[in-house]
């Protein structure tokens, strides 16, 4: 079995719909005519949700007639989001298959498939001409990616002079390896964590100027407390999407993180960077 089976496995467990539409339903919302906050427990599919989109979406400098990329589109939470945010074009690319085709249907239903595209592919040789995007970010996307150079390098190149990236990841940290299955992988072979200090050197190598560099640990304790208030009130969590996406390993990923987080096995990272003029 190839790496790309081993990802694509991983995040396809079938009716990926079905079962978002049911859950949807279970929340009081409407499947047919979804909506940004109704769909966001589940189409955030990265640390801390659509908080942490948010918190992206307010450092960028957006217009509408800008194109973005989203590298690692999921179900497309991100891109609907930015795009109605900003009225931007985006389009996005996942190499999961039934990711791409759920975020075409709920992207038609929401009336954004005007402005908002999916494309089916692979993040090391993306079907992009050179230079065709003003801006691009990643979310939880580079954990799965073993040719880390080759990835950096492919965004570098659809990038314009002068474009950005944001990428939002979880880095490699001191406490040793994290216990899997994760979010990411449901075992080692399929993950491949970079240090802070790797991220950034293999950013610059391909040419990025880096222009901002942070962990996120304290934005993320913040979100577990809330999570934990949340759920010793009764209520559902407002993230929600690895149970979805995962089912029956669902939960274990979820404390798997958790535990690495608190270990510091693993470290939450944001970098910003640009391609020079």
């Amino acid at each position: 079995m190839s790496q790309g089976s081993n990802i694509t496995d991983h995040y396809t467990s079938g009716e990926l719909l079905e079962r978002l539409n049911a859950a949807l339903r279970d929340d009081g919302a409407d499947p047919s005519n979804p909506t940004i906050e109704a769909l966001a427990p589940y189409d955030q599919f990265h640390g801390r949700g659509l908080d942490s989109t948010q918190e992206l979406a307010a450092g960028l400098n957006v217009e509408g007639d800008n194109h973005l990329l989203d590298v690692g589109s999921g179900i497309g939470g991100p891109a609907r989001y930015l795009s109605s945010r900003f009225g931007c074009k985006v389009t996005g690319i996942d190499l999961t298959p039934e990711f791409s085709d759920v975020a075409r249907h709920l992207t038609q239903a929401m009336g954004l498939d005007g402005q908002v595209a999916f494309e089916q592919g692979n993040a090391l040789a993306m079907p992009f001409a050179d230079g065709q995007f003003d801006g691009a970010y990643s979310m939880n996307v580079s954990m799965n990616i073993e040719d880390k150079e080759g990835f950096y390098r492919e965004i570098f190149r659809v990038l314009k002079p002068g474009g950005w990236l944001v990428l939002s990841e979880v880095s490699q940290g001191p406490g040793g390896a994290i216990t899997y299955p994760s979010p990411w992988a449901r075992t080692a072979d399929s993950s491949f964590l970079a240090t802070p200090g790797e991220t950034r050197e293999g950013l610059e190598a391909c040419g990025f100027v880096v222009t901002g560099f942070r962990d996120n640990i304290a934005e993320s304790k913040a979100y577990a407390a809330k999570v934990r208030d949340l759920v010793d009130r009764g209520e559902k969590p407002p993230h929600r999407a690895v149970s979805l996406i995962h089912g029956d390993i669902g939960d274990q990923a979820a404390k798997n993180m958790a535990e690495g987080s608190r270990n510091r096995c693993v470290i939450p990272i944001e970098v910003v960077c640009s391609k020079p003029v």
